[in-house]
């Protein structure tokens, strides 16, 4: 288990008892690329994630063990700054900046760190490591943090030490997490209403494409400068703000890749509030018809897919089990989301399988995931 893992390693390099956090990844129903234009999103923490161990250092040094990454790094509070291609270490120089930069002093530590969630899946290793780290040291430090204070120093982290301009939608969902629920997400005012999720006879399956092309990083920050671009000429604060028929008044000045964006975005907001109301009334398969027209979207308004994870959903509307399927995520690769009857989750992940490997010569990886509670402190032992 992860979690003796991460305690045991420890222990033994350390010599004491740690204090333990788990901070969960995070799938979202729908709502892609809506965050960063202060739109609505539906996330929900999963029970895959970070295991991280705490405790005091004994010197002046900061040490973090990445036991997946079989990875050491030792700094100085005194001297942090983004490394380059620092993967894993600027999420937690970031994240140890951004407290420094709220005003709280922050004492040297020992942290070591092990996940579950598969790498590049899209289903946010990055906020559940930032989080993880936040909550840990708010808690043994006593710093007095609030939850809303945290995912915002972890939105920080990715802005700044990472390059990524995120919204605030992965760290909220990974943060504020609840078993069997879906958060309906305001990401203007960072408040969220719960819905209880009665899948009934389906569930989730997520199918990781193990594939993440390099377009990633660099389209999504081109994409999020369009959204700005179109909302500086419409003079609102954001795309959230917006109507097609406003849009229309100056597709003049776009052009058709930019007209498409924008109208994405607004269409993909308004599909998310009529998520709500389908999950209100337990009608899983209008809500499947929402995901598709997401996916439809992604593919040729926003751009953001690829032939993978076109592949894959095209494949699950063969299958007449399955209410909904798109992709999950920044885009270029990761995972889809799939709504399917739970009698039909074995045939069809055979047949993914084995389809997806005839015609891409690589393996996807397939994960049957709950919701879970947000990042929260794990008894000991």
């Amino acid at each position: 288990m992860l979690k003796k893992q991460v305690a045991s390693f420890f222990q033994k390099a350390f010599g004491t008892k740690p204090m333990m956090v788990f901070s969960p990844g995070r799938l979202n129903i729908i709502g892609e690329h809506t965050d960063y234009n202060e739109g609505f999103v539906f996330p929900a923490a999963i029970d895959k994630g970070i295991f991280a161990a705490f405790g005091d250092s004994k010197n002046e040094k900061c040490v973090v063990h990445a036991l997946d990454m079989d990875e050491s790094y030792e700094f100085d509070l005194n001297h942090i700054s983004p490394l380059e291609n620092g993967g894993w270490k600027n999420y937690v120089l970031g994240v140890v900046q951004g407290i420094l930069d709220a005003g709280k002093k922050v004492k040297p530590f020992y942290l070591v760190l092990r996940g579950d969630i598969p790498e590049g899946a899209g289903l946010s290793s990055s906020a559940a490591l930032e989080n993880a780290v936040v909550y840990g040291l708010n808690e043994i430090q006593q710093l007095g943090l609030t939850k809303t204070e945290m995912i915002l120093i972890s939105q920080k982290a990715e802005h700044e030490f990472v390059g990524v301009k995120c919204g605030i939608m992965d760290q909220f969902a990974s943060m504020f997490g609840q078993k069997n629920k879906a958060l309906l997400l305001d990401c203007r005012s960072i408040s969220a209403k719960e819905f209880s999720i009665d899948l009934q006879d389906y569930q989730i399956l997520l199918i990781n494409t193990n594939v993440k092309h390099s377009l990633a990083d660099s389209a999504y920050n081109n994409r999020r400068e369009v959204c700005e671009k179109v909302a500086g000429l419409l003079r609102i604060k954001a795309l959230r703000d917006a109507t097609a028929a406003e849009l229309f008044t100056v597709s003049d000045v776009l052009d058709e890749e930019e007209y498409q964006m924008a109208l994405y975005v607004i269409e993909e907001n308004q599909r998310v509030q009529q998520a709500g109301l389908a999950m209100q009334e337990n009608d899983i398969p209008a809500l499947g018809r929402l995901i598709y027209a997401s996916h439809h979207g992604l593919q040729h308004q926003y751009k953001v897919s690829c032939e993978e994870l076109d592949f894959l959903v095209d494949l699950a509307k063969g299958v007449p089990e399955i209410a909904g399927s798109r992709m999950m995520g920044g885009g270029f690769g990761g995972c889809t989301i799939t709504i399917i009857k739970k009698n039909a989750v074995q045939d069809f992940k055979e047949k993914a399988t084995l389809a997806y490997r005839n015609k891409f010569e690589r393996d996807c990886s397939v994960y049957e995931v709950s919701l879970s509670e947000g990042t929260h402190l794990l008894a000991p032992g």
